[in-house]
């Protein structure tokens, strides 16, 4: 089974938000219907990233990343327009 890492960023807000999974599909599909309190806020989103692993905690360490003060500055230049980081 892979797992993956993913970025979802509002359309309707300047938010972003980064989590963890084995379906990328029904994940976004779970966002975009609501069932994620803080998601439900600023719908609908939209996948911006992934990167796939070989295990839950490969996903895990690196969504923790993505939570750090570097991992924020790195998420900045993936979502950036025009950006051709990943």
């Amino acid at each position: 089974m892979k797992f993956y890492v993913y970025i979802l960023r509002s359309k309707v807000k300047d938010k972003y938000y980064v989590g963890h999974t084995n379906n990328i599909i029904r994940r976004l599909k779970e966002h975009n219907s609501g069932k994620s309190k803080f998601t439900k806020k600023y719908m609908p989103w939209e996948l911006l990233y992934y990167e796939e692993f070989e295990s839950q905690s490969e996903a895990i360490t690196k969504e923790k990343y993505f939570k750090t003060t570097s991992g924020r500055r790195l998420i900045k230049k993936l979502i950036s327009p025009g950006s051709s980081v990943g």
